[in-house]
C-alpha cells in the first residue's frame, strides 16, 4: 500500500534544513517566517513531509506512524497566543511504514504518542499553512554518533524522489545560555557560522560531520548537539546538487537562523 502511494518519479524534491530559533516565529510576522513561506512557494507541493526535529529525541530511532499527530506545546514562558496554536496536519501511517522499510541500517519504531512538536509545527505552519500535507517526524536517537544520523540520512534521500520533502528543523549555532537578548552576534558564533558554511559549499561534509573537532568555536555553538544533527540529515540527502542559504543570520549572540536547501 505505502509503495502504491509514494511511487517514484522523475521529480526530485529538495531537502530542507530550517534554523527554527524561538518558536515565536510560528506568529511573528519577520525575516525569517516570510523566508520559509517563500521557499515552499518555489517548490512542488509535496506529497508529504519528514520532518527531523532537534526536539524528539528518544532511545532508538521512531517514527510518527498516528494518523492525526497531536500538536505538542514542548517549551514555557511564552505569550498565550503561542500555546493556542495548532497544527493539524494529518500523519501517514503509509509514510511511516515506507520508512521501515526504507531503513537498513538500524531498526525504526512505530510511535503513536508523540506528534508534532515546535521543531516541526512552527517552521511548517508557515511553509505549508493549509496544514495539507502529511507530516511524519523521525526521532533522534540519543547517545548515537554523528555519523550514525549522517548515514541515516544517506537511506533516507530515495524518499525525496517518492514525493517526500525532508526537512530538517534545528539551529547550526545554538547556545540557550550565551542568549543575549539583542539583534546582534558574538565573534565565535560568526566564525563557527560562517565556517559550516564554507564546508557545505564546497561538499566537505566530513569536517561538518567531525564539527567537534574546530575547537572551542564549535564547544561554544554546539554545546548539545541535538540542534546541529538535523542538518546532517539534510546534507547527506545531497546528490550532486546544487545547494544555496536562506535566512543568512546569526542572532540573539548565539542563534544562527542560517537555513540550507539542497537541490
Amino acid at each position: 500500500m505505502f509503495d502504491e502511494k509514494f511511487p517514484e518519479s522523475d521529480t526530485t524534491l529538495p531537502a530542507l534544513f530550517i534554523g527554527h530559533g524561538s518558536p515565536m516565529n510560528a506568529i511573528e510576522d519577520n525575516e525569517y517566517a516570510q523566508s520559509w513561506a517563500d521557499v515552499a512557494q518555489s517548490i512542488p507541493k509535496p506529497k508529504a513531509i519528514l520532518c527531523i526535529s532537534a526536539h524528539w529525541q528518544s532511545t532508538g530511532t521512531q517514527v510518527t506512524a498516528m494518523a492525526q499527530p497531536k500538536t505538542i506545546h514542548d517549551f514555557s514562558g511564552f505569550p498565550q497566543a503561542l500555546f493556542e496554536v495548532s497544527y493539524p496536519a494529518p500523519g501517514s501511517p503509509e509514510l511511516a511504514q515506507l520508512i521501515q522499510q526504507t531503513v537498513r541500517s538500524t531498526p525504526v519504531e512505530p510511535d503513536q504518542q508523540w506528534g508534532l512538536d515546535h521543531g516541526a509545527w512552527s517552521v511548517l505552519c508557515r511553509m505549508f499553512p493549509a496544514a495539507d500535507v502529511p507530516v511524519v517526524q523521525i526521532s533522534l536517537a540519543r547517545h548515537q554518533t554523528p555519523e550514525f544520523h549522517y548515514r541515516l540520512g544517506r537511506e533516507l534521500r530515495a524518499l525525496r524522489r517518492q514525493g517526500v520533502l525532508i526537512v530538517g528543523s534545528g539551529n547550526i549555532v545554538h547556545n540557550l545560555r550565551m542568549i543575549a537578548w539583542r539583534d546582534e552576534a558574538y565573534d565565535w558564533a560568526v566564525e563557527f557560522d560562517e565556517r559550516i558554511k564554507r564546508a557545505i559549499l564546497a561538499g566537505d561534509h566530513e569536517t561538518i560531520i567531525k564539527y567537534e573537532q574546530l575547537g572551542k568555536m564549535a564547544r561554544l555553538a554546539v554545546p548539545t548537539d541535538e540542534h546541529f544533527l538535523p542538518l546532517l540529515y539534510v546534507l547527506a540527502c545531497q546528490e550532486n546538487e546544487p545547494v544555496s542559504f536562506f535566512a543568512e543570520k546569526v542572532t540573539l549572540g548565539a542563534i544562527s537562523m542560517r537555513s540550507v536547501r539542497v537541490g
